[in-house]
C-alpha cells in the first residue's frame, strides 16, 4: 500500500495512506479532503468519476487517525483542524505532487474546513477550492447531531465504521465527537480567516443538513471575495453521495472554468 512519512513536532514520523488517479498532463490535480469521520474509501467512486470528466489527476489520502494510516499518537486539541490544514496536508502536497504541479482542493465537512483555513494561506499553486458542508463556527444543531451520532455509535449502528478505520475506529470515533462537544470547542471559529482566500471557491451544502444551517454557507460566501454558492434540494450533509449527479456537474463546471 502507498504511504508517505511525514514529520509532525508532536508526534516524529508518521504514515499517510494515500492514492492517486491518473490524469491528463497541464491539468491541475484535485485533492480531496474526507469528513470527519471519513477516509479515502469513504469517497467511493466520486473521485475517479470527477477525474474522468474533467481529465484531471486525483489525489486522495487519509488524515492521521483515520482510514489505512496511522493511528493518533495524542490527544485531539481544539486546533485540531488547523493543524491537518497547515502542518499535515503541506506535508501530503509536496511529497505527492510534483514541485509546481497546480491543485485544486475538494473538502467535505472537516475536509472543508481544511481546504478554507489551507487556502487562506494563499498557495502559489492553489488554482480553487469546492467545499460541501464546511463549518466556519460551531451551532447548537452541528451539536445536537453530534449527541445523536453518539447514541446511534452506543447502540451499535455505525458498525460500518470499523470495516475503514479497523481498530482505530473507538479512538477516532471518540476524538470526533469528544473534541465537538468539549466547551473548549464552542467558541472555535475561522469566519476570521475567510478574506484572505484569494482563490475561486465553489460553496455547497444540503438544504437539510442534519450538521448545519444556512448560517454557515452564508458566513462562507460573505467572507471570501467572489466565492459562489450552491445550496443542494433533497439533500443533507453529503451533497456527493445523495445528489451526485448535481454535484459532479456543479464542481465540473467549476474546475472547467473557476475563475
Amino acid at each position: 500500500m502507498p504511504h508517505l512519512s511525514i514529520d509532525l513536532a508532536a508526534g516524529g514520523q508518521q504514515n499517510i495512506y494515500y492514492e492517486l488517479i491518473d490524469g491528463q498532463a497541464g491539468k491541475p490535480c484535485l485533492v480531496f479532503l474526507h469528513e470527519g469521520l471519513g477516509c479515502t474509501a469513504m469517497w467511493k467512486d466520486f473521485p475517479r468519476r470527477l477525474c474522468a470528466m474533467t481529465g484531471c489527476s486525483g489525489l486522495l489520502y487519509d488524515r492521521l487517525g483515520y482510514g489505512l494510516s496511522d493511528a493518533l499518537q495524542h490527544m485531539r486539541t481544539t486546533d485540531y483542524l488547523h493543524r491537518y490544514a497547515l502542518d499535515e496536508l503541506p506535508q501530503v502536497l509536496s511529497q505527492a505532487l510534483s514541485v509546481r504541479q497546480p491543485y485544486l482542493l475538494i473538502g467535505h465537512s472537516d475536509g472543508g474546513s481544511i481546504a478554507l483555513l489551507h487556502a487562506a494561506q494563499q498557495p502559489a499553486n492553489l488554482r480553487g477550492i469546492v467545499t460541501e458542508a464546511a463549518h466556519v463556527f460551531v451551532e447548537t444543531v452541528t451539536l445536537e447531531g453530534i449527541r445523536v451520532a453518539e447514541q446511534a455509535y452506543a447502540d451499535g449502528k455505525l458498525r460500518g465504521l470499523s470495516r475503514y478505520h479497523g481498530d482505530k475506529t473507538e479512538q477516532i470515533f471518540r476524538a470526533w465527537s469528544d473534541t465537538w462537544l468539549t466547551p473548549d470547542f464552542a467558541t472555535w471559529n475561522i469566519e476570521e480567516v475567510l478574506p484572505s482566500i484569494a482563490c475561486p471557491a465553489l460553496i455547497l451544502q444540503g438544504i437539510d443538513d442534519q450538521y448545519g444551517t444556512r448560517r454557515q454557507i452564508d458566513a462562507i460566501v460573505d467572507g471570501i471575495p467572489g466565492a459562489r454558492m450552491q445550496l443542494i434540494e433533497q439533500c443533507g450533509h453529503t451533497p456527493h453521495q445523495e445528489q451526485a449527479e448535481a454535484v459532479l456537474a456543479l464542481m465540473h463546471a467549476f474546475i472547467q472554468s473557476p475563475a
